[in-house]
């Protein structure tokens, strides 16, 4: 690992050389103006979560925000930087933070929002072409739908990444990604010990675009965690993703398979599969209705389940996050999916019947919902309620409501 990460070091070392080396006279000028002629953006996000576990003694209240600030640079020789700080503020705190960041708060269900400063992002990017980039540094990920590679972006410390990518459209029809990482910036912060993971992690993603309405996309994702073994994982899969007319709807596909295996350090040998098929029509411009089905394999003996280590996970399988955790016996999804536009407000509702993937125990059933809008260019509002109902022990009645607002400048 570390010669990968000397490599890495000798790589941008080279690309900054070759890029100065045809530096003229007044080039410092140039750089100056590019530091200083920049943009600075501002977000403050606030949230109050309530949560009601029924394993857990107290129920939780959180009303936390935070503070965002970035800047990114002018360009200079195709070269520009950008720096993104976060701080995040707990106004109300009878909640576990989760993670082992609020000692002394057992009694309460987890809201995964530790207070504290974060360097979010820190990164510097080189046009090399028009068609290939290169960024180096602490960069947010979010690839194809996140299952597999995302940000963690509806917790208010996000998830970034230490490393290396490469994005290129050089290939017709294809846009090609590739990362080599070193640490997972986890959402609990440097401040304790699972906060950051140290990781040996290649991950390579080729979007081809079939025509204008089909595409597909193959990876490969191999992640070597120092830190967590059972996260030393590597998977293989595509995602195939379009549309049609029926009539006078638009219907959108998703397909999407993949097979994963241990790597590296794991201490367990196992293959375990994964699938997801959904369907969504829009039947008007206001009213679209979803179906799907998504699966994650599970094995005979513990540690055989398949994994989304860098995953967005409160996206998929409800907003409760029970499923945080692949459960041994893995896990199959069967939901539905409405969404309706009423003026400047987006209502949209979920149900979700949750079973294992291996024998036959049923884990429960589960109902979302939100409604939201934005106010002019700068502000928004979110409500949000999640409600699981358990049919075992292992997964307990609970329920979550969230309000959010939200300042973009």
């Amino acid at each position: 690992m570390k010669r990968n990460r000397v490599l890495l070091l000798a790589t941008a070392a080279g690309l900054l050389i070759a890029s100065a080396s045809n530096a003229s006279a007044d080039d410092s000028d140039d750089l100056g103006t590019a530091l200083t002629s920049g943009k600075v953006g501002v977000n403050v996000r606030a949230r109050f979560e309530h949560v009601d576990q029924d394993t857990v003694v107290e129920e939780a209240n959180a009303l936390t925000a935070r503070l965002r600030l970035n800047y990114r640079t002018g360009t200079w020789r195709d070269w520009s930087g950008f720096a993104e700080y976060d701080y995040v503020f707990h106004v109300l705190s009878d909640f576990n933070s989760g993670g082992g960041t609020s000692p002394g708060k057992g009694q309460y269900p987890v809201v995964a929002d530790p207070k504290g400063s974060d360097l979010n992002q820190l990164y510097f990017d080189l046009q090399a072409s028009e068609e290939t980039m290169f960024r180096f540094g602490r960069q947010r990920i979010l690839l194809d739908n996140q299952r597999f590679v995302g940000g963690v972006g509806w917790r208010q410390n996000e998830q970034t990444y230490d490393g290396f990518t490469v994005v290129s459209r050089a290939f017709v029809n294809t846009q090609l990604h590739y990362s080599y990482l070193t640490y997972v910036r986890r959402i609990f912060g440097d401040a304790v010990a699972g906060g950051k993971n140290n990781v040996d992690a290649h991950l390579l993603n080729a979007k081809i675009a079939l025509n204008d309405a089909w595409s597909v996309t193959p990876y490969y994702y191999h992640i070597d965690n120092q830190d967590v073994a059972g996260f030393s994982t590597g998977t293989l899969g595509a995602r195939f993703t379009g549309s049609f007319m029926a009539g006078e709807s638009k219907v959108s596909v998703a397909a999407e398979f993949a097979t994963q295996s241990d790597v590296a350090n794991n201490p367990v040998s196992y293959d375990a599969q994964y699938a997801r098929l959904d369907a969504t029509v829009a039947l008007s411009k206001e009213l679209s209705l979803g179906l799907g089905y998504e699966t994650l394999g599970g094995g005979s003996q513990p540690g055989m389940m398949f994994r989304t280590p860098l995953a967005t996970l409160h996206a998929f399988q409800g907003w409760a996050d029970q499923f945080l955790e692949t459960p041994e016996a893995g896990v199959d999804d069967l939901f539905a999916t409405v969404k309706y536009m009423a003026g400047d407000w987006t209502f949209t509702g979920m149900f979700h019947d949750f079973s294992a993937e291996t024998g036959s125990v049923d884990y429960g059933t589960e109902i979302d919902a939100s409604i939201g809008r934005s106010f002019g260019k700068h502000y928004g509002v979110l409500f949000k309620g999640a409600f699981f109902s358990g049919d075992t022990a292992s997964f307990p009645d609970t329920n979550k409501f969230w309000i959010m607002l939200t300042a973009n400048y």
